[in-house]
């Protein structure tokens, strides 16, 4: 794992563990690979000697059938061999990718709500995206290479001593230097790609939440500071890119200067030992042959160096989103009876015993801040429409949070038909409820899927029907797609986009339907046809509402008023003008006439 400045924080395993986690599902295949690796390694090693053999063959005037047989066998087979290794390890590669891919995206999903907003979407996206990519190389095809070219450089070593020791000597006086050197490079190689990593998934971030809000970035003629401040991730991440560059460079220049000062100082001894007779032309050939070949190996070790500490601070870049606090699985209410057959018993409920209602409830938004709520009390029945109003900062929304359970309370208790909430599963309580957000937001997809994103089984006349009740039918059918016609940021109007996701909250026919204000961005005839499904709605279940307009205020059975995290008063609107002054002056800070059947359509704050 890394922190901002991207030095390596201590972890309690190892780092190679790490990585080594994703590619451990596949071990056999890996095994597999390796084997198929160092045949085809063990073949490339016995050409040269099998080359000698043609060389002494024609030294003697033997026959160059067998010889040269050899080395075409050589060339099939361990074609062959090398072909299959790398599909098996291109293959590899993708599904460690794709799972690493489908558990952060499960996990992203499943994580609790706080968990994920403390992060920028875009760089969780980024995490999905660029940093699994690494693993690819890092976590199949790296640990393979490395051992390979390790074994096959243990093996050209070994077989150049069988050709001439002082030669060897010469040789692996060259690979000692390159190597410590190597050593040397590497960990700044590796510090420089987790810093440039850690700044471009900044960047994604920040990127992502820009382009969300371009229009305000427009309106705000704020183009170039916005752009530069992303752009400045991407610069630092460019930096260490070039720092890693850099030493990586100088690393292969050493590695090919030490091989070629090696390959010149074997043509130099060895030609002076041919000389005098200590050695066969046909093994100096072979001996640089290996020479020669020497750098596959080495240049395939700091390959594999490279992609392995790539890899690993990727993977502990991934391993992060395991700190996610994930909402508990499960789909129903905990100890409930269940009888033959695995139907759960309902519970027997009193006629008055209300759908929802919180007790003393106090919650906060971290361990460390300020209550939002504090000591609430609130009662939602199982029929009627309740309004929640009240100044910026009054925790309104907080109140949602913690019905649909995105925030646990602190302290207190809520209640789901008179059982706690602890005693239901979240998915559980979910079912139960329906929400529309203030910015309505679609899901990508289209008209269809986001109608049926909670409940996947409604039919087309279904369908139809929540569209006339929030009059988006005739623009629906006169679409060329109709239905399937895909929905992106773009394609709907603010007000369409709140049709649309009050239309999929009505499908589910909810005990509670709560809603951030689904007229906000309304005209007046649209916001009537709304209205009036909110009381329908309203008259076969509960619909709780943070109101902003006067009109839902007016339509409400019980108006609750909020200050300060706390419920102030509640009562209908004719009393609370009569005995709350705060309520009054909202009103009459926006010029709301005060009689209970004003018409008007006015906002309320």
């Amino acid at each position: 794992m890394t922190v901002p400045d991207g030095s390596s924080p201590k972890v309690s395993v190892p780092r190679l563990r790490i990585l080594w986690s994703f590619a451990r599902p596949h071990r056999r295949s890996l095994a597999l690979a390796l084997v198929l690796a160092l045949v085809a390694s063990g073949m490339g090693l016995a050409t040269p000697m099998v080359t000698k053999g043609v060389l002494d063959a024609l030294g003697a005037s033997d026959s160059l059938r067998g010889p040269l047989v050899a080395l075409l066998v050589l060339l099939v087979v361990g074609s062959a061999v090398m072909y299959w290794q790398w599909t098996l390890l291109g293959a590899l590669g993708e599904r460690v990718v794709l799972r690493a891919r489908e558990s952060m995206v499960r996990r992203f999903l499943r994580a609790t709500v706080p968990a994920v907003t403390r992060r920028a979407p875009g760089e969780l996206v980024t995490r999905v995206t660029s940093d699994t990519v690494l693993l690819h190389q890092a976590a199949t095809g790296a640990p393979v290479g490395l051992i390979n070219a390790v074994v096959m450089l243990l093996g050209t070593l070994v077989l150049m001593g069988v050709l001439d020791l002082v030669l060897l000597g010469t040789v692996a006086a060259a690979v000692a230097v390159v190597a410590v050197l190597f050593g040397v490079l590497m960990p700044g190689i590796a510090t420089a790609q987790r810093r440039a990593q850690d700044h471009l998934g900044r960047l994604g971030g920040n990127l992502e939440g820009a382009l969300r809000a371009i229009r305000t970035v427009k309106a705000g003629r704020a183009e170039e500071r916005t752009a530069e401040r992303i752009v400045a991730d991407a610069r630092i991440s460019a930096e260490h890119g070039v720092r890693a560059n850099r030493r990586e460079a100088l690393a292969w220049t050493i590695a090919l200067a030490g091989i070629e000062l090696a390959i010149i100082l074997v043509l130099g001894v060895g030609a002076w030992r041919v000389s005098e007779g200590d050695l066969e032309v046909s093994s100096l050939i072979a001996f640089l042959l290996y020479a020669f070949g020497l750098m596959d190996p080495i240049s395939e070790l700091s390959q594999n160096v490279t992609a392995l500490q790539s890899g690993i601070a990727a993977a502990e870049r991934i391993q992060e989103t395991d700190d996610l606090d994930s909402e508990e699985t499960g789909g129903g209410v905990r100890d409930v009876p269940v009888r033959e057959g695995g139907v759960q018993d309902t519970p027997v409920l009193e006629p008055d015993t209300p759908v929802l209602e919180l007790r003393d409830v106090t919650a906060a938004y971290g361990p460390d801040a300020k209550p939002a709520v504090r000591g609430v009390d609130l009662v939602i029945p199982r029929h009627g429409h309740t309004a929640i109003v009240g100044p910026s900062g009054a925790g309104k929304t907080t109140l949602f949070s913690l019905v649909l359970r995105f925030l646990e309370p602190t302290g207190g208790e809520l209640l789901l038909d008179g059982r706690p909430y602890r005693d239901h599963s979240h998915d559980a309580i979910r079912s139960r409820l329906a929400y529309v957000e203030q910015d309505t937001p679609v899901v990508p997809g289209t008209i269809r899927e986001n109608l049926l994103l909670s409940r996947p089984d409604a039919t087309d006349a279904e369908l139809r029907r929540v569209l006339r009740e929030v009059r988006l039918a005739e623009k629906v059918d006169a679409l060329d797609e109709g239905l399937d016609t895909p929905l992106s940021g773009a394609a709907v109007s603010g007000g369409e986009r709140q049709r649309i996701a009050l239309a999929r909250a009505l499908l589910r026919t909810p005990d509670v339907l709560l809603l951030d204000e689904a007229t906000a961005q309304l005209d007046g005839l649209t916001e009537a046809a709304v209205q009036e499904c909110v009381r329908a709605r309203a008259a076969k279940g509960a619909v709780v509402t943070i109101a902003h307009r006067l009109s839902t205020v007016i339509d409400a059975d019980t108006i609750v008023v909020m200050e300060a995290g706390r419920v102030r008063a509640r009562g209908s609107h004719g009393e609370l003008l009569a005995t709350d002054t705060l309520y009054r002056e909202l009103v009459e800070a926006l010029r709301i006439a005060a009689p209970a059947d004003c018409p008007e359509s006015t906002i309320l704050g």
